[in-house]
């Protein structure tokens, strides 16, 4: 299997990437996972990447198209993967064809989480993180037992530069002026499927499998 996961910041996407890849016995392959990797190493490429995405701009399509064309051509990624984070525009989807036909292969299907976008700002404004063990909290969803405070270090929980309400906003102007295009793209290839992502992590890997499942049916068929 072959899979693309498309979907504004904060629908889950890492989430479902990390279940569905486990239950379909791929890689997940996201380059969010990529860049923080460089940033926290202090890379060359991290150092670029990080101003971007501070100020909630994608990372430059040259150097997300490399990194990308470099972990597909990896050997546990011939059976199949999982994509997250990638393409987010057109040009890059069209690039991701050309790589795949590279490696005489294509896409099986492209999944779409779709929430509403005030429930994404709801979700990622309400995180905050530990300064000291990286724990992640929620004021409403998985709140300390002392405000304000990590349970396990005691340290005062900060509000990351891209959980700010006026950041998220912009990642999602971003997202509907770059990235969603990728939902009429790849309709028109007869790769998409589409489910609601509000609800239960479990629900909507349910919704994700059967989704998934029947795509694969069909082109079977």
């Amino acid at each position: 299997m072959r899979a693309v996961l498309v979907g504004p910041p904060g629908a889950g996407k890492g989430t479902q990437a990390q279940i569905l890849a486990a239950e379909l016995s791929v890689p997940k392959v996201s380059t969010g996972d990529i860049f923080r990797a460089n940033v926290s190493g202090g890379t060359e490429l991290g150092k670029k990447a990080k101003e971007y995405m501070d100020r909630g701009d994608l990372v430059p399509d040259e150097v997300t198209n490399a990194m990308v064309k470099d972990r597909l051509a990896q050997d546990d990624a011939a059976p199949g993967f999982l994509l997250d984070g990638f393409p987010r525009n057109v040009p890059q989807a069209e690039k991701l064809r050309e790589m795949l036909g590279e490696l005489d292969t294509t896409l099986d299907v492209v999944l779409e989480l779709r929430v509403d976008e005030d429930e994404v700002v709801r979700r990622l404004s309400g995180r905050r993180s530990c300064p000291e063990c990286g724990r992640v909290y929620h004021v409403e969803y998985d709140a300390p037992k002392t405000a304000g405070r990590c349970d396990a270090e005691g340290a005062e929980l900060y509000q990351r530069e891209d959980d700010r309400e006026e950041t998220i906003r912009h990642r999602l102007k971003v997202y509907r002026d770059q990235t969603a295009p990728l939902v009429e793209f790849y309709a028109s290839e007869g790769l998409l499927a589409t489910i609601a992502a509000a609800g239960a992590v479990e629900d909507v890997t349910a919704r994700a499998k059967a989704a998934i499942e029947d795509k694969a049916r069909k082109a079977g068929a």
